[in-house]
Order: C-alpha cells, then structure tokens, then sequence
C-alpha cells in the first residue's frame, strides 16, 4: 500500500509517501496542518492578518485589536522588518510600517500565509529585512457565504461572498471567474473609547487554464478606531480613521517541467487622519496620504535536472502628502534585484542535497545601494517507511531603508521626533533547521543568530515632551524555535516553543525605553488543538503563553496567557447553515502587548453562516 500525506504549513507545501511491501493498492490520504487552529478573528471580519496572532513565527503586537491596528513582527524584529507579499510584489506604505498590514482584500481569495525568513526572505522579500508575510491568488471556484453576527461590547456584523467560475465555450481548456466581497463590522470596543467601525469591498476577476492564472483585483477598505494611548503615553484618547484603495494585476505561468513565472503590479493609495485626543481634537492631529506604484517579477527556470536559477526583482515608486512632515522628503524610488542559482544531486537512492548561493542588489534614488550574499544547503532524507527528514543551514544578508516617518519629520519637536542622520539598515543571518515530517506529525525546529545594524528603532525619554524619538540600534539576536503537530482520527494539535535572547548598542545614554526592538518575549508558548468529536460540532481553541522582556514603559505583568475559542454547530435540520460562538481573551487578561498602550479586553460573539 502506498499513502500520500500532504501537510500543509504556512511557509511549506510538503508531500510524502509511506510504502509497505504487503499491498499493491494506493490510498490517498490528505492531513491539513496549520500554524493555528482559529483562522478567523471574534471581534470583527476575517483579514489577511487576522490567523497570524498565535502563529507561533509571528509575534503580532495590536492595539486594539489584529485587524485594527497591528505591529507585526518575524523572530524579535520591529514592525517595519516585516513585509506583506501578494504574487511577487511586496505591499508598502511609505510614511510608516504600522500601514503595511491595511490589505483591502478578501481572504478568501489568497493562499497562504506563508513566513518567509533567511535565504527565502533574503530572495523575495523587498526592504523587509527579518522576514516577508508571502500570499498568492486562490484559483476561483464557485462558492459564496453570507454572515451575521452580534456579540458584547455592541458588536455587529455583515459580510457577503460569492464567486463563480465557468468554462468559455470558444476556449474549453481555460475558465472564465468572477469573485466579490463586502464586509462590515462595528462595535464600542473591549474596553473604554476602544470602539471601531470598519468596511471593506473587493473584487476581482480571473482568467485561468491548467498552466495559467491571471487576476485583477480593485479593493478598498474604511477604517474607523479608537484606543487609549493608542501611539504616545500621554493618556489621550487617541483615533485614527484610515482609508486604503488597492488594484492589483498578477499573472501566473507554469511552462515546462518544473519552470514557473509570476509578474505582479498594483497601485495604493492609502489615507490616515490621526487625532492625538478625541475630546479635543485642536490640541494634535496629522493628515496623511500615501501613493505607491510597483512592478515585481519572480520564478524559477530549471536548466536541466541538475541545475536551477531562482530570480526576483521589484521596482516600487512612492510619493506622500503630510501635514506633520517636514516635506523634504515626499518620494522616492526602490529597486531590488535577487538571482538565487541553484544545484541538486542525489548523495544516493534515498539522500538528496541542494545548495543555493547568489546575490541580491538593493538600490534607491535617495540612498546608497547594497549587496546581499545568499546562500543555503539542505540535505532531504527519505527513510524506509516513507518518512523524511530535512536538515538545512543558509545564511543570508538583507538590507532595508527608513520610512518617511522616522527620515522626514522634525528633529526638534512633535509627537515623533526624526533622525535625518538615520542609514540603510542591514541584517545577517545565520540558521541551522531540521524538519522532520511523519504519517501524522510533523517537527520544524530552527536555532539561528542574526546581527542588525542601524536597525531604525523608537525610543522613549521619561523628561521628553515628544512620544517617541527615532534611533539607530545596533543588536544581535538568539532565537530557537520548535513548531510540532500532530494529527489523530477526530483530532489535531499544534505547540511550539519561542526562545529570543537580544544584546543591544543605541551608542546613547538618553535613552530610557524601547517601544519597539526590545519589546519581545523571552519565551513564548503556543497549544491550539481542533476536536471534531461528531459531524456537526466542532471546537477550535488557541493558547498562548509568554514571558516578555522587561520594558520600563510597560505597566501590566511581563508575563500574558491568552485563549480563543470557537465552538462550530452544524444543525442537520437547517441545509448549509452553520453557528458559531467564539470567544477572545477569556481570562480578561490586561497584557499590555505594545508598552504603554492598555491590552485588549474579552470578546464574545455569536454569529450564522449560510453557504452554497
């Protein structure tokens, strides 16, 4: 008999094959294995950020909730270490990292996430040095749901979705889609002045066959949220009303053996109105409108069976409005170019090694350019029973610019104070990984030491009148990680281990606290299981467990657990119609996850669902 296992995980696509001599027959068995175990949020609408919170690679770091706001961050990184990957272009806001994660689009559309670090993110990523959140386009299928739900705190929400594919009677090989999506949620917020109010529509329509894929995608998304403290620790009721538009073009192509291109274009525009206090608004508030334009091109091309030459490269152009910048500097231009050539060769029948080593090259109109060395090497073992095992080490250089906010303000007063004297960041990487994948579980383990120079970081003085300051940094990061799962016949686990270790070099003295950089757990545990004891119940739970590095700023405990639960009913009377109840934070737990920025409080909502 002959069992095909396909395990699929946010950043890897793995199949492998279990042989046993009694038997000729084959059976087909898939086992789908996620980072976590909810994949939708309990305070609002599902969004490409929204299953990254106990994603045990990320640390998501949200004031007031994930799709609120969220800071999110790769293996002790800062925000804006991190980039979002749809197709091959990377998604960017100029005037700060904390927008990268406004994405108008549906998530039913994507496939992914997938958490790209090392050789991969060094190959792919653009000015995201630690690591890439990396999507692509779901073929359509004809499918649609539409959503209600009511919850504490003066919850409400809408949501529609619905595609349809067909055959083109003049083409029979290629299938004509359409796909859109309206969502809609409200509430008056987990704790005071926390209220929110958020919509966002997409659209697209693709053109696909069994070696291609093209799609145009328009979406757009209104953002409405207060939080306390939500960005200085001056105890204002803060706000921010946000409104991002996106159209994207991606095309796809698959020629011959294994040989794969992606070509990917957008336009952004993204508009922020934040108000320092709401109860008086004339005391600060700052205008922004970001533009940005890109063109991004990735694949491999296989030589022969032996060799391979994996390639990337973008161009973005960018452009900012801001009424609290200095504007001097409003625009500018990136280009990044990565060749990535490849070798394989079988050791023998059940032992194969790659080695990949190569380059890429990072430029802009208004710095200085840079390369990157590339490299890494794995050797794939295939045992008797079908089982593999992978043991990899790359090591793997990036570099990155400072954005607007930290580059082009004051440097002598306002709620953000700049650095114009702030340099092109670099990071080097250096990982050793084993990944060991079973009929029914799966370890992905990883020890690796990475060195930031000139990291952008803000800073905080307790006898400054201004929120934030920003700084270079020199640290140098520890990490171990374990990521195991296992699957039973009603049942699957997921747990993991975080270990971080950071020394750190600001060359200052005035220096008091770190929002950012040393804002990250010295441990971090996650257990999320999926129980499906009958047909028409399921319960998916997700735990987190972690000890934060002290930070002067934080006012709750170092220490945090959090649970999110969701209970799935399927009642056989009612077709096609399923309920939920999930519940967020059920310990009430008041961790503040950014210092100084009060934590999210509990979340109960009860919603139905009718699909066809």
């Amino acid at each position: 008999m002959v069992r095909a296992v396909h395990f699929t995980l946010p950043a890897l696509f793995v199949t492998c094959s279990l042989f046993a001599k009694e038997a000729n027959n084959i059976e087909q068995i898939t086992v789908e294995v996620s980072a976590t175990a909810n994949k939708e949020p309990v305070g609002t609408f599902d969004a490409p950020v929204s299953n990254l919170e106990y994603d045990p690679r990320v640390d998501l770091q949200s004031r007031n909730m994930a799709e609120a706001q969220a800071d999110v961050t790769i293996r002790g990184g800062i925000f804006e270490n991190t980039g979002f990957r749809v197709g091959s272009s990377t998604l960017f806001d100029p005037q700060s990292g904390h927008y990268f994660a406004e994405i108008p689009i549906a998530p039913q559309m994507l496939a992914g996430p997938a958490v790209l670090t090392g050789a991969d993110n060094a190959l792919y990523g653009m000015n995201s040095s630690v690591g890439t959140v990396s999507f692509g386009w779901r073929p359509i299928t004809s499918t649609g749901s539409a959503s209600l739900g009511v919850g504490s705190n003066g919850f409400n929400l809408q949501s529609i979705h619905a595609a349809h594919s067909q055959k083109l009677e003049s083409m029979p090989d290629w299938r004509l889609g359409l796909e859109g999506e309206y969502s809609h949620s409200k509430s008056d917020g987990s704790i005071k002045n926390g209220d929110h109010d958020f919509e966002r529509a997409s659209a697209r329509i693709q053109l696909a066959s069994d070696t291609s894929q093209t799609d145009l995608m328009f979406g757009k998304q209104a953002k409405f949220f207060g939080w306390p403290n939500l960005y200085t620790p001056f105890n204002f009721n803060e706000t921010e009303d946000l409104e991002t538009t996106l159209v994207m073009l991606n095309h796809k192509h698959l020629y011959g053996a294994s040989n794969t291109f992606e070509v990917t274009g957008y336009y952004r525009k993204h508009n922020d109105h934040y108000v320092l206090s709401r109860e008086n608004p004339a005391i600060f508030e700052a205008f922004h409108e970001t533009t940005v334009k890109s063109l991004g091109l990735s694949g491999r091309h296989a030589l022969n069976t032996a060799y391979a030459i994996n390639y990337s490269g973008q161009f973005i152009a960018d452009s900012i409005e801001s009424t609290s910048l200095e504007n001097n500097f409003t625009s500018r231009n990136y280009t990044k170019l990565s060749v990535l050539p490849e070798y394989t060769t079988a050791l023998a029948t059940d032992k194969q090694l790659t080695v990949r080593a190569g380059a890429a090259f990072d430029n802009t109109n208004r710095d200085s350019s840079d390369t990157s060395f590339i490299a890494d090497a794995s050797l794939k073992v295939v045992n008797q029973n079908g089982s593999e095992h992978t043991w990899y080490a790359s090591y793997a250089e990036a570099t990155q610019v400072p954005g607007y906010t930290a580059i082009g303000g004051s440097e002598t007063g306002g709620l953000f104070r700049s650095n114009y004297n702030l340099e092109r960041e670099t990071t080097d990487n250096l990982e050793l990984g084993l990944l060991i994948e079973e009929q029914t579980w799966r370890l992905d383990s990883a020890i690796f030491y990475r060195k930031d120079k000139n990291l952008t970081d803000w800073t905080y003085r307790f006898d400054a009148t201004s929120a934030r300051f920003a700084n270079p940094v020199d640290i140098d990061t520890l990490g171990v990680e374990f990521l195991a799962n296992k699957s039973f016949d009603t049942t699957e686990l997921i747990a993991s281990y975080t270990y971080l270790e950071k020394s750190e070099d600001y060359g200052a003295a005035d220096i008091d606290a770190s929002f950012y950089a040393l804002n990250y757990p010295d441990h971090r545990v996650t257990l999320g299981a999926v129980w499906q004891p009958m047909d028409v119940l399921e319960l998916r739970i997700d735990n987190e467990w972690r000890k934060q590095h002290s930070n002067r700023l934080r006012r709750s405990s170092d220490e945090a657990f959090f649970t999110q639960l969701t209970l799935k009913f399927t009642p056989a009377q009612l077709e096609n119609v399923f309920i939920t109840l999930a519940a967020d934070n059920i310990w009430d737990e008041s961790f503040e996850e950014v210092p100084g920025t009060p934590g999210r409080g509990e979340q109960y909502t009860l919603s139905a669902t009718y699909s066809w």
